[in-house]
C-alpha cells in the first residue's frame, strides 16, 4: 500500500475500512484509492502540498494554507481517515476535534482570541475591517460566556459547537 502503482488487496481495503471507522465501503475505498494515485503525480506513496494544490477546489479555499499544516505528506490510510472526517459516519465530536485542530495553528491544545481573530481574516479577507472582525468576535465570545482574555481546549469547543445547532456535513465524493 506504500507504494502507489501496486493494487490494494482485500487485507489492505479492510485494514483502511477499520482504521477509519467503517466510515467508507470496500467501493468507495477503492474509488479513493484510484483518487489518490492520481493525487500522488510522483509516486511515492503520500500526497504533498503541490499535489494538494492541484485540487482547484481545495486551492481557492481560504483555509488551504492552514489545512496544508494538518494534511501535507499524507499516505492513504491518512488521506481516507481525513476523510472519514466529514463523512456521513463521523461524529460530531470527530468534526469539532478537527476544526479545533484547524484554529489551533501552533498545536498546544489551545486556541486564543488571537488565533480565532487569524482564522477570521482568512477566512473574511478584506469584505470586513479589522474594527468589525473583533466587534464580532468580542460579541460572540460575550454571548457564550467568554471573554478576549479566554483560552480556548477542545472541550470548549466542543460544549460551544455541540450546543450551537450548526449543521456540521460536508459531502465526499468519492467516485
Amino acid at each position: 500500500m506504500g507504494n502507489t502503482s501496486s493494487m490494494l488487496t482485500q487485507y489492505d481495503i479492510e485494514e483502511v475500512q477499520l482504521h477509519c471507522n467503517n466510515a467508507f465501503s470496500q467501493q468507495e475505498i477503492v474509488s479513493l484509492y484510484q483518487r489518490f494515485c492520481q493525487l500522488d503525480r510522483s509516486g511515492r506513496g503520500f500526497i504533498s502540498s503541490d499535489e494538494f494544490l492541484s485540487i482547484p477546489e481545495f486551492a481557492v479555499n481560504p483555509l488551504s494554507q492552514r489545512l496544508l499544516k494538518i494534511i501535507n505528506g499524507l499516505n492513504f490510510k491518512e488521506f481516507v481517515s481525513f476523510l472519514s472526517t466529514f463523512s456521513s459516519g463521523s461524529t460530531q465530536e470527530q468534526k469539532i476535534a478537527f476544526i479545533f485542530k484547524i484554529y489551533d495553528l501552533n498545536c498546544n491544545g489551545k486556541v486564543t482570541f488571537n488565533d480565532i481573530m487569524d482564522m477570521l481574516r482568512d477566512l473574511t479577507g478584506t469584505y470586513i475591517s479589522e474594527q468589525q472582525r473583533q466587534q464580532v468576535l468580542t460579541q460572540l465570545l460575550k454571548e457564550a460566556g467568554y471573554t478576549e482574555n479566554s483560552v480556548f481546549v477542545l472541550d470548549d469547543f466542543v460544549k460551544i459547537l455541540s450546543s450551537s445547532g450548526l449543521k456540521m456535513e460536508v459531502e465526499v465524493p468519492v467516485d
